[in-house]
């Protein structure tokens, strides 16, 4: 038997990743993929630094579903340490998905903004043909005041990845007895038509608190995030300065659905290996976000 040549060697090397590549791109694209939460706007479900899983399949699959990575976005973050940007490509826009089906009201679900390929994560708040309110931070939805309830304050532990400056949560900033230092958010849980409750934070007058009304077209969903006065969701128009979603988003810009949170990191994390294990948030790991979301701080 001849010995097998190294170019050889090398050729089946290269197709081995390469087919490893093509099954990890597919299980991201059609099945799940993991998401990172980079910002404060759908506290207090989701802190920043929170893992989740999102599924793909559950609304079927459209032009915002495939994970195409852009090796120069990459390149520039790693190496050259550049500003952040999306990883991937996206298509161009496409109507219509595969097998697709209407998300229920409450789900927290990927959408990529209209002539954007930065992936947001808000909450569907209203669905083809109904109309939505807001007057003075309260939810008005089909002409009728969505169920409310003030909630104690929770108390989130400040760390790098929840710091509670100034210029998201002023004066909300506490210190317990022992030291530890706190954000004290002030709560309102909502309960939407179907049963599902979430809590959201109302930090006072904000230019989103007065809206509509408005009727969502169909083939089109209303989201917001649940921290309503620092949130860029579809109350607010499509690029700078306001960066939100430009209104109803076509149900093709959806791209999966948030289910679980795999585990959260505070910040601290270094290239000390020493960092890896402290910088780990307990009692995050495995908290469901399907149905009814448990309540802030539980």
């Amino acid at each position: 038997m001849s010995k097998e040549t190294k170019g050889s060697a090398l050729w089946r090397e290269i197709k081995g990743i390469f087919w490893v590549v093509l099954a990890v791109l597919a299980f991201h694209s059609f099945i799940a993929k993991p998401f990172y939460i980079p910002s404060e706007s759908m506290m207090p479900v989701l802190l920043k630094g929170d893992r989740l899983v999102v599924t793909k399949y559950p609304y079927g699959w459209s032009y915002v579903s495939l994970t195409i990575p852009n090796p120069a976005a990459i390149f520039r973050s790693l190496v050259l340490r550049g500003p952040p940007e999306p990883w991937g490509i996206t298509l161009p826009p496409m109507k219509g998905r595969l097998f697709g089906s209407v998300p229920k009201r409450g789900d927290i679900v990927i959408v990529t903004p209209p002539g954007s390929n930065e992936d947001y994560i808000k909450r569907v708040i209203g669905l083809p043909g109904d109309t939505i309110e807001l007057r003075g931070g309260r939810l008005i939805l089909n002409g009728a005041p969505v169920r409310s309830q003030v909630r104690p304050p929770t108390l989130v532990p400040v760390d790098a990845n929840a710091p509670c400056g100034p210029a998201q949560f002023a004066g909300q900033y506490v210190e317990a007895g022992d030291g530890r230092a706190f954000c004290r958010l002030p709560i309102v849980r909502e309960t939407l038509p179907g049963g599902v409750s979430y809590d959201t934070i109302d930090l006072g007058p904000s230019g989103g608190d007065d809206f509509g009304p408005l009727t969502i077209p169909q083939g089109h969903l209303f989201l917001m995030g649940d921290n309503r006065d620092r949130s860029a969701d579809s109350r607010f128009e499509l690029g700078p300065p306001a960066n939100g979603l430009g209104g109803p988003v076509p149900i093709e810009n959806i791209g999966g659905r948030a289910e679980f949170i795999t585990f959260s990191l505070d910040g601290t994390t270094s290239l000390n290996p020493a960092t890896w294990v402290s910088s780990f948030r307990s009692g995050r790991a495995g908290t469901s976000l399907r149905g009814d979301t448990v309540e802030a701080g539980e």
